[in-house]
């Protein structure tokens, strides 16, 4: 059988320019390995959540749940560089600068290191402080704790396992890293099952199962670098830091970082408050919720790191239309399942939230808080693909004010006034984050209709 147009090529690795041909086409077919992506790195985070709700209690869960927002908060740190160094790279490639790219990959590179070994020595001595600020449940504090710190020990994995990733992508390669993640996905469902499931090690083995697949998936990636045509050996004695690229690293990635941290932060408060309100319950809730959020949100996530790859190359070979009409294009695309999961997340809610647990009394909150939530699901098409459009432009100071003043201005102070208020249940504090998301996308189309994105990094 004939292979459909659409399909060919998808799974190709190596470089892969985005500057010329259809639009759509192409977007579809660096979305498809990105989306598969993104769906095992959402189901890597979920296996944690399923295995430890099925072979521990609620304190183990709530564990899991609270200990794993500290550390989404760091990863969206990390991912905030990795993506920053992406669209540095595609700018490079798409501008035919081989020697600049290279001298990206080394900074990058060599600047996660450094980071890592600082996140490694330093946070351990805070993990107390943390989750009491995150009101941790007694009963679930040595749990979360264990998490915590075995989480933070092994955090290099992590950084590398996101750069090496984001350096592919940049390349206009999103089929590499969704084998590498398939693997560590793999190795991570095998280490769940024999630590949690097999041991009994709870919540520290979920942590340690997920530091030794990302450290396996990494040295996977690396050799698989060292072979391609990437102008860059990956050795360690290789690295070494530019400081004109890292100035321009910083300027571009650092507020993306900061964006996503304070999202991350936002998010924390919120666990915080809605932990306040009704206890382990509540916050195995908004834990589970987030998992299930990671699922639903993959095809307009996708979609902005294709929009993304596709406009920092354009912009990079001086197409400033074509990076535009990227941008409309996997709105379209990803509209379409928004409003799909919106639909089964709203009316059947329940259906989902049995994957992770048995727990009746769990279920029926967490069905409260993602219906409402649900309607999130519809906004964030536009989010996110406005997002990776600026993002793509290098304008990543626009997007960390503008999502950041959602996470503060309107995300936090709405989940505590809808949570104050008489009678309040984890319905009606759903409905904060889209909210936010409505002020993201108003900002978005003002800037949009500016023209400020056309300017070059």
């Amino acid at each position: 059988m004939k292979k459909p147009e659409f399909l060919k090529g998808i799974f190709t690795t190596g470089a892969r320019p985005l500057t010329e041909g259809n639009i759509p086409l192409l977007l579809t077919r660096y979305a498809i390995p990105f989306l598969i992506a993104n769906f095992l790195q959402a189901l890597y985070g979920a296996v944690d959540m399923i295995i430890v709700g099925q072979f521990t209690n609620a304190a183990g869960l709530s564990a899991v749940s609270i200990g794993s927002q500290f550390i989404f908060m760091i990863n969206n740190i990390v991912i905030g560089f990795s993506i920053g160094g992406s669209v540095m790279i595609g700018h490079a490639f798409g501008g035919g600068r081989k020697q600049e790219s290279s001298e990206i990959i080394s900074t990058m590179l060599s600047l996660f290191l450094l980071m890592s070994a600082a996140v490694a020595l330093i946070l351990p001595f805070f993990a107390d402080s943390v989750l009491t600020l995150l009101g941790t449940p007694a009963d679930a504090f040595s749990e979360a704790k264990g998490y915590i710190i075995i989480n933070e020990i092994g955090i290099v994995t992590m950084f590398y396992y996101n750069a090496l990733s984001a350096i592919f992508r940049g390349f206009g390669d999103s089929a590499s890293p969704l084998i590498f993640i398939a693997v560590a996905c793999a190795a991570n469902i095998f280490g769940d099952l024999a630590l949690v499931a097999g041991i009994g090690m709870g919540a520290k083995g979920a942590a340690l199962a997920t530091v030794a697949a990302q450290g396996f998936s990494v040295m996977l990636s690396l050799r698989y670098a060292r072979r391609g045509d990437y102008g860059f050996d990956f050795r360690l004695s290789s690295l070494h830091i530019n400081r004109a690229v890292l100035k321009r690293m910083l300027r571009i990635a650092l507020p993306m970082s900061l964006q996503f941290s304070m999202t991350s932060i936002s998010f924390i408060f919120i666990m915080a408050t809605v932990s306040r309100m009704g206890g382990v319950a509540a916050s195995a809730a908004i834990g589970i919720t987030s998992k299930i959020n990671a699922f639903t949100m993959l095809p307009p996530m996708s979609f902005t790191g294709a929009i993304s790859g596709t406009v920092a190359q354009n912009m990079g070979a001086g197409k400033p239309q074509r990076a535009r009409t990227a941008l409309f294009s996997g709105i379209a695309i990803s509209l379409c399942f928004g409003i799909a999961t919106f639909i089964g997340l709203f009316f059947f809610p329940k259906n989902v939230i049995r994957i992770f647990t048995p727990d009746k009394e769990l279920i029926s909150a967490t069905a409260l808080y993602l219906r409402s939530f649900s309607l999130d699901c519809i906004l964030v098409c536009f989010v996110f693909c406005t997002n990776g459009f600026f993002n793509g432009c290098g304008k990543t100071a626009f997007t960390m004010l503008n999502n950041t003043f959602s996470a503060f201005a309107v995300r936090v102070p709405a989940t505590w006034i809808l949570s104050s208020i008489k009678g309040a249940s984890l319905f009606s504090v759903g409905f904060a984050a889209p909210l936010a998301s409505l002020q993201t996308i108003l900002f978005s189309l003002l800037y949009l209709k500016s023209g400020r994105w056309k300017k070059k990094i």
